[in-house]
């Protein structure tokens, strides 16, 4: 069994659903992919893409991103209402949107949002980021701190996984370190939305041997702390420069846990 991670595919781009439709349906039937979020916010393409990723894997991974849970311009009205819409068809169709165990590698889907802890919003991202207008919250979930808490206490009874290797993976950055140091500081104005400190906090109690993520949109592989953070964003059309735009395999089973390290983790896609 190999592992894949792919995240933000945007299949509103009509080249990027290309791509994945056209992904072998007999190359991974013995792998796992992890979908670490940002495929559409809308459902129905959603549903395209799972139903083609079923064919294509043996099981396939889901956590959802911020465009998942945007309701503009559709039919509901709440995010959450939406976020339960999504969980009834991961459920339908078969993607596993919970802990995972095949044999002695497990699984943890880590949900989160942001909440301002790796930098403060400027004026010009409150304006521009499109989750304050697309994404509609309960009247408790008042501001993007409680939304994050809402999530991350979701979490708390995944945290006690134990196996010879464990995975993780949430759609949000766990570390602000995972972003690498050459993002010129105009680039950086969107660091406030990328993740937040207390998903990382469970990320290292958890302790997982790898943990996958998405959302920056820059794919890095990096060992911090002893955890190999793996993003491999497909990510717009004209983001190639920062994106590797293939599959990319983060584990293959029959490695042992202590060799698992950013160079030898990764294998042919």
């Amino acid at each position: 069994m190999r592992v894949f991670a792919l995240s933000d595919v945007h299949v509103d781009y009509p080249e990027n659903l290309e791509w994945l439709l056209n992904l072998s349906d007999t190359n991974y039937q013995n792998d796992v992919l992890i979908l670490a979020g940002d495929v559409s916010d809308d459902l129905e393409k959603l549903w395209v893409v799972f139903e083609a990723l079923l064919r294509k894997f043996l099981k396939v991974l889901f956590v959802p991103g911020n465009h998942e849970l945007w309701v503009q311009e559709s039919d509901f009205t709440c995010s959450l209402d939406k976020l339960a819409a999504i969980d009834a068809l991961c459920s339908q169709l078969g993607i596993c949107n919970s802990i995972y165990h095949h044999g002695s590698v497990s699984f943890v889907p880590l949900l989160s949002w942001y909440d301002y802890s790796f930098a403060a919003p400027d004026r010009h991202l409150r304006r521009a980021w499109r989750d304050f207008r697309a994404c509609k919250w309960p009247s408790e979930l008042d501001n993007c701190d409680s939304i994050n808490r809402f999530f991350l206490d979701k979490n708390i009874r995944n945290l006690n996984v134990r196996n010879d290797t464990v995975i993780s993976f949430s759609h949000f950055l766990p570390r602000i370190d995972v972003m690498p140091e050459r993002i010129p500081e105009h680039k950086r104005r969107v660091y406030p939305v990328l993740g937040s400190e207390m998903l990382g906090e469970q990320v290292r109690e958890l302790n997982p041997d790898i943990h996958v993520y998405g959302h920056s949109h820059v794919n890095r592989s990096v060992n911090l702390d002893g955890i190999l953070y793996v993003n491999n964003a497909f990510a717009c059309p004209q983001e190639a420069r920062i994106s590797r735009k293939n599959l990319h395999c983060v584990y293959e089973q029959d490695q042992r846990k202590e060799s698992v390290t950013e160079t030898n983790t990764k294998c042919y896609s």
